[in-house]
């Protein structure tokens, strides 16, 4: 294998490593909140933040430690067959079924990308632009810049009204990170495919 190639997927399953290790302390947090929860309906003013709160911090576990169980191999799989498989005959199934996981999140990291800049203030058909154009206006001008770029904040339509970009963008930056370990699992059934280790 290409020592590139190798490196991308030491460094992408590096990240997702620490990412998805850090993620999966947010299970507590969601359960601290539903329990807060609980214990405010029941002897206080019920709390408005809380179902909510649990819902982002569910997104943000979910798709933050998503790569992480890609790179576990413990996502739900149908094994009719393939568990008798060999592994080279299970790595020549998943390289060839891993093009559908790539595209679906391709297209779903556009969604998201595009639903972040809505978040954000932009109304554009361009948001990888609008991006591009926001860092170089925090790079140059700071906090201040941003404000400039962007325009009304997103909120929920709820008695809360929180501000939606956080949880946009974390979205997006769970779908890319899992989009990065697709491709490095490919990379990685290559290799199995050609008897070599990475």
């Amino acid at each position: 294998m290409p020592k590139w190639m190798r490196t991308y997927v030491r460094v992408v399953t590096a990240v997702n490593y620490r990412v998805g290790r850090i993620a999966m302390y947010l299970i507590f947090v969601m359960m601290a909140i539903l329990l807060w929860s609980s214990i405010s309906k029941t002897f206080f003013q019920p709390s408005l933040v809380t179902l909510e709160l649990a819902q982002f911090t569910m997104v943000a576990y979910y798709l933050l430690g998503g790569p992480y169980s890609m790179q576990l191999d413990g996502h739900v799989r149908m094994d009719l067959v393939y568990g008798a498989w060999s592994d080279k005959t299970k790595a020549w199934v998943d390289a060839f079924t891993i093009f559908a996981l790539i595209f679906y999140l391709g297209v779903l990291f556009y969604g998201a990308v595009s639903s972040s800049a809505y978040s954000l203030g932009y109304f554009g058909d361009t948001p990888f632009v609008f991006f591009k154009d926001l860092a170089i206006a925090f790079l140059t001008g700071g906090p201040a810049g941003v404000g400039e770029i962007t325009g009304f904040l997103e909120r929920n339509p709820s008695a809360w009204r929180p501000i939606m970009w956080p949880i946009k963008l974390t979205a997006a930056t769970g779908i890319f990170l899992m989009l990065l370990q697709a491709i490095a699992v490919f990379f990685t059934d290559i290799a199995k495919i050609r008897g070599e280790e990475i």
